[in-house]
């Protein structure tokens, strides 16, 4: 068709990005700011009192359940991918989805005048309702977004993980922007605080309206994709793979090229759950360890827990056009790193990240109670720098490699099964983060920083065998 040909011919000039990438960059930031504003308060709703406005779940108990919401958040992609593929195509599965995300966080803003007891492991119903809604919306939006800024590039375009790289940005530009806006609606401007000790803490927190923040995101993400996709996208995502208004769809059997490029896909995204395993322990174990032992105090200012969620994004911000010109230029000169040698390389510096916060325990004196005894502030700072490296070697690169290495009809499902690591990591990281408080968190964090290195080191060294595996798209 005339607007998908213009799409092409912009992807096919290799002046700089078509921009249908910008707009994609829009829509998936607002969707971003979204669940990240959310998630940034979920553990803390999850575990304050009631009367700190919260649900007063054990600490333990908060973090199985987010273990498990995050983790589900990553296995419904793919049935969305599966049915945008073959059925909806990727446009309508992104407005399905966004639309049904933003009904979820509307359900978490109205649940106090719904209803606060506790109906389904100690959460209310319309607590159970909004998350179900997340899981289901993300289902539907995430693959199909990320396979749409594939579609905009041809096979053997260099572009193609600068394109992924700066998707990203706009990933960590609503990540990074989201926790400071609701974290300040719900621990700050709607939050009730009183004097202890000469200091002032928050006696009630004002959660709500940090999910109120978190669905209008949703909606102007959606307003924005919908308003402009005819003119920036064409008919790109507009069906499923070879069907067009004719509704007739193409089928061939895989080749050995294909079948050998889907089994890269699966094999690399079983190294990655050790990495998300270890990364989204920010969410979880990170965010308390930081509520109760790290300095939070700069000036006289106690910066709010959930403010914390944004140091990753934001480093993504800064460092995300550095590494995105990187590997272009890598690529010009002939010197380009494989995949799996750049996500191995990305567990690594996760690794590496970890070994920071056992610095943190150490200073701490070990694993005491005493929450009078805090640890710096630099400690985690230098933890998330090192993950954020970690995470543009691995995340945006495996992004492009499913666009790269899936079969066309195949790709949104594909996609999917990309985001099966996170899935089985979020519950794995969710089992983790409750084990803390009775193992302490030096063995924890010491033993995530072994394994992940380990694992890294591992997929380093099987990098030839998977980059002839790939055919010539590695």
């Amino acid at each position: 068709m005339q607007t998908t040909s213009v799409v092409q011919e912009q992807s096919n000039t290799q002046q700089g990005h078509p921009p249908g990438l910008y707009l994609l960059f829009f829509t998936e930031m607002w969707e971003r700011f979204s669940y990240y504003g959310m998630r940034g308060l979920l553990m803390l709703y999850l575990s304050k009192t009631a009367l700190q406005g919260g649900l007063g779940i054990p600490a333990a108990s908060a973090s199985l359940i987010y273990g498990y919401f995050t983790g589900f958040v990553y296995l419904t992609p793919i049935l969305g991918g599966w049915l945008a593929d073959k059925y909806i195509g990727q446009r309508r599965a992104i407005l399905i989805g966004g639309i049904t995300m933003a009904i979820g966080q509307f359900f978490l803003f109205m649940q106090p005048e719904l209803s606060r007891e506790a109906a389904f492991f100690g959460l209310p119903w319309p607590t159970v309702v909004g998350l179900l809604l997340l899981i289901t919306g993300n289902g539907f939006f995430k693959p199909n977004i990320s396979t749409i800024v594939g579609k905009l590039y041809q096979q053997g375009d260099p572009r193609r993980d600068a394109a992924f790289t700066i998707f990203y940005m706009g990933i960590n530009t609503g990540a990074f922007l989201a926790p400071l806006v609701c974290g300040y609606l719900a621990e700050d401007l709607f939050a009730t605080k009183t004097m202890v000790d000469g200091v002032e803490q928050v006696a009630s927190y004002g959660f709500r309206y940090g999910f109120l923040a978190a669905g209008i995101g949703m909606l102007l993400g959606q307003l924005g994709f919908n308003l402009l996709g005819k003119r920036y996208l064409g008919d790109v995502g507009m069906y499923p793979e070879g069907r067009g208004e004719d509704k007739t769809v193409a089928k061939a059997p895989l080749t050995k090229e294909e079948t050998d490029r889907m089994a890269v896909i699966f094999i690399i995204t079983l190294f990655v759950v050790f990495f998300w395993a270890g990364f989204e322990q920010a969410g979880s174990s990170l965010t308390l360890y930081t509520d109760k032992y790290i300095n939070r105090e700069v000036l006289g200012f106690l910066i709010p827990t959930s403010w914390f969620q944004s140091v990753n994004a934001g480093f993504i911000v800064l460092l995300g056009a550095p590494v995105a010109a990187l590997w272009i230029n890598l690529s010009r000169k002939g010197k380009d790193l494989s995949i799996p040698v750049k996500m191995g390389l990305g567990m690594v510096l996760l690794g590496v990240g970890f070994l920071f916060m056992v610095g943190a325990v150490l200073e701490r004196g070990g694993d005491v109670a005493d929450q009078t005894v805090k640890a710096s502030i630099l400690w985690l700072l230098a933890t998330y720098f090192f993950h954020t490296i970690g995470e543009l070697c691995l995340s945006p690169v495996g992004l492009s490699m499913v666009s790269r290495l899936s079969p066309p009809t195949l790709t949104s499902m594909l996609m999917g099964v990309w985001f099966l690591a996170p899935f089985v990591a979020q519950i794995a990281g969710g089992y983790i983060a409750s084990y803390v408080e009775e193992l302490g968190a030096l063995k924890v964090f010491g033993l995530i920083a072994a394994f992940v290195i380990l694992a890294g080191l591992i997929l380093i060294a099987i990098a030839k065998k998977l980059f002839y595996m790939m055919h010539g798209r590695g």
